[in-house]
């Protein structure tokens, strides 16, 4: 679980709330469910008239990557493809076929397996660099949807705004009804911009900060396995390799 994200949440809507309160508000008036329909009925219709459906569809799946914490683990695949590198060196390319089964990453499983079969570096390279390529584009397509909804939200407020203060001129017959019709109007203000800034936005900039981090990882194993293809020197790949780690992490010897 991204603890980030959980305590952005719970600190936007304790802020907002508390602040409520602090004011004397009741909580009761902003809680109005019209306005919720209105405001999220509309952007997500908005999105589904913008985007295909699977990209759609994608974007609710890609909640997932900004709620939840990346497996990667940089500094432990430089060592594995460390150790292929000197089983490799040592018996040949085609020892590490017996590698394969202990390999959890289906990216560098199939890398791996290509240099096995024989495919030509450059081939390997282009290969992996297009299902990266195509990985990263798709999650950005599905980062983008949420980046909609966050100018689409604060619009659709102000339509559900103008409804409420629409029903609000109908019954200025009664002035007792004015103050709270108008209160409510304003409600679904508040839901556009809030789900916009709180929510809509920083998802989307997350998840496109989490697919860098993914494909950084991705291209990191990219340079290991065409380096083990090419029959690189251990020592020199594990110093190409490391320029993917933060300073802190890197050997001793990497560091002078």
């Amino acid at each position: 679980m991204d603890i980030a994200t959980i305590i952005g949440v719970v600190l936007a809507l304790g802020s907002i709330v508390g602040g409520q309160a602090l004011e004397g508000g009741h909580l009761g008036s902003i809680m109005q469910l019209t306005a919720f329909i209105i405001v999220m009925g509309g952007t997500i219709g908005a999105i589904c008239v913008q985007n295909p459906l699977p990209v759609v569809i994608k974007a609710f799946g890609s909640l997932s990557l900004a709620i939840t914490n990346l497996n990667i683990d940089n500094k432990n695949t430089i060592a594995l493809i460390l150790d292929l590198a000197n089983v490799s060196r040592k018996q040949g390319l085609l020892a590490l076929e017996g590698k394969l089964k202990d390999i959890k990453d289906p990216f560098m499983k199939k890398g791996i397996q290509l240099i096995v079969d024989g495919t030509d570096p450059k081939a390997v390279h282009e290969i992996l660099e297009i299902e990266v390529e195509h990985h990263e584009e798709e999650g950005v397509m599905a980062a983008k949807v949420w980046e909609a909804a966050g100018g689409y939200a604060p619009t659709v407020g102000i339509l559900g705004a103008v409804l409420g203060l629409i029903h609000v001129m109908e019954n200025l017959a009664d002035p007792s009804k004015l103050g709270g019709g108008i209160a409510v109007a304003f409600v679904a203000t508040v839901y556009g911009v809030g789900a916009a800034n709180l929510f809509f936005l920083p998802l989307g900039n997350k998840i496109k900060m989490k697919l860098k981090a993914e494909a950084g990882a991705r291209n990191l194993i990219i340079m290991g396995l065409v380096g083990l293809a090419q029959g690189e020197n251990p020592r020199l790949l594990q110093e190409k390799l490391e320029s993917f780690l933060p300073h802190h992490e890197r050997t001793k010897e990497t560091k002078k």
